[in-house]
């Protein structure tokens, strides 16, 4: 099926089956003590991130040779490739630290981008039988049913999951405005975390990827929030690491309040 054709609504059903099935792969190494080895940064990545990939390209590529394909476990030299109408973009394990300490808030997470944007992504969460997904012609979806983002007024104490660097500066400088919660590892599953609501907003540290946001800032969209920058820029798909500054993620009506906490932790 050519790449110009298909609808979102095959791309998303495609999406779903390969998480499913490279999430079944990644659960025959959970908790088994999975070979690990090191790459830069001394990020660890295991056999079970390596197999979750090669099942998520023969199920993907193999059903759409004409798209790109981005995977974090690709050598970074391959992923600047031609420029193809739609990209997968994908994360065969979210959160591999997590994975690797037993802990279940891990995740695959894939995603299609058309002409450099997100237009369908599915988040599966294995070890806790979750599955977010949205296209941009639908609702975000949890397990098949519509998910929002909280309904959380500007004046209430925020339920904020943080990177432990900037929690102690939120209980500083703000005390009881904002709950500040320990940071989810995989960064994908956070941010779904706050399009279902179940998190007022997050903020991102600079310099991550687009794997670990690709299909979470489109289910954070069509969920009713929004991915953006204190400038209120979105997420700029295909540029380097080195340009992504603090991401903030909440509900359109917390924005504001967001950005303003993130300019007072960067100050």
């Amino acid at each position: 099926m050519d790449g110009l054709s298909t609808s979102l609504a095959d791309d998303l059903d495609l999406l779903r089956e390969a998480a499913l099935r490279a999430g079944e792969i990644a659960m025959g190494y959970f908790r088994k003590d999975p070979q690990v080895w090191y790459k830069h940064g001394n990020s660890p990545v295991s056999e079970a991130d390596y197999a979750a990939d090669r099942c998520l390209e023969e199920r993907l590529a193999g059903a759409r040779p004409d798209y790109g394909w981005v995977s974090e476990e690709m050598p970074a030299s391959d992923r600047v490739a031609e420029v193809r109408h739609r990209v997968f973009v994908v994360d065969p394990i979210d959160g591999t630290r997590a994975f690797l300490r037993g802990e279940d808030v891990w995740c695959v997470s894939v995603a299609v981008l058309e002409a450099g944007v997100p237009v369908a992504g599915v988040i599966h969460v294995p070890a806790r039988g979750e599955t977010f997904e949205a296209t941009t012609q639908g609702p975000a979806l949890l397990n098949g049913a519509p998910c929002a983002v909280s309904d959380a007024a500007s004046a209430t104490r925020m339920r904020l999951s943080l990177p432990d660097s900037m929690r102690k500066k939120i209980a500083d400088r703000y005390g009881d405005a904002v709950e500040a919660l320990p940071a989810i590892p995989s960064l994908a599953y956070r941010l779904a975390l706050v399009a279902c609501g179940r998190l007022d907003g997050t903020i991102v540290r600079p310099r991550a990827n687009d794997w670990d946001v690709a299909a979470a800032d489109l289910i954070l969209e069509r969920a009713g929030g929004r991915f953006e920058d204190v400038d209120e820029r979105r997420w700029r798909y295909g540029e380097d690491t080195a340009a992504h500054a603090v991401m903030i993620a909440g509900p359109l009506g917390l924005s504001p309040r967001l950005r303003d906490i993130a300019r007072s932790l960067a100050a």
